[in-house]
């Protein structure tokens, strides 16, 4: 029996897979290990591209660009899909991702078409402004926390006279997963500890009520050893 061959995976560049009109977006194509420089299959949304390198660079057109994209290269069978969402907005809204475990750190983005100067930048979750800054900069929530999961979107003036607003993004915070393995490891862990605290007084006791013995008893031995041999 044959075993299936390793999938080969999109990489893309950017760390951000929501872009606007106009940005450049660079992909590559690669099996798990080192580079392959075989020839590239690329598909997007289903169609095979031209292009046959393990780069693949390009910039957005519009919003035909989203979707799916694929690659096949070597002896790698076909990668699982990258998603890249385009918009023709003047703003969109960047994550690195969209959902987050309790205690992690989110940084959003708010970019600009073409990079754009913009002023007056806010960052709204469910219609609440969270920060406002006169010129743009990123939105930083450390240690997140379930509240935190919500509709986000920003908004700014271009050029000191137009407002403009991004399209909303949901960003998702989920509870700490922890490992069954490691919990019962934690409770092994307290149960011994918690035996070993039982036996370790259990024997200061006994050490105790026995070292009290050993004194009565040595007191009584001195009492009668000096009565018995006092001679007037």
């Amino acid at each position: 029996m044959h075993a299936d061959p390793p999938k080969a995976m999109v990489f893309l560049d950017s760390i951000y897979d929501r872009v606007l009109k106009d940005d450049c977006v660079n992909l590559r194509c690669q099996g798990p290990g080192s580079p392959d420089s075989s020839p590239t299959k690329w598909l997007h949304n289903g169609s095979t591209k031209s292009i046959t390198s393990s780069n693949y660079s390009f910039t957005v057109t519009g919003v035909d660009d989203s979707g799916e994209y694929k690659c096949q290269n070597g002896l790698f069978s076909l990668s699982e899909p990258m998603r890249l969402q385009v918009y023709t907005d003047w703003l969109v809204l960047q994550s690195r991702k969209w959902t987050f475990q309790e205690g992690e750190t989110i940084q959003l983005k708010c970019h600009s078409w073409r990079n754009r100067s913009m002023t007056k930048v806010s960052y709204l979750q469910n219609g609440k402004v969270l920060k406002y800054s006169h010129y743009n900069s990123d939105l930083t929530i450390p240690n997140a926390r379930r509240e935190h999961t919500g509709s986000y979107y920003c908004r700014g003036l271009y050029r000191n006279q137009r407002n403009v607003s991004s399209a909303s993004a949901k960003i998702t915070v989920t509870a700490t997963v922890v490992s069954p393995i490691l919990s019962w490891l934690q409770i092994t862990f307290y149960l011994v500890m918690g035996l070993l605290f039982v036996v370790d007084m259990g024997l200061y006791f006994f050490a105790r009520r026995d070292l009290r013995s050993l004194v009565k008893n040595r007191r009584n031995f001195t009492f009668k050893w000096t009565h018995d041999s006092y001679d007037p």
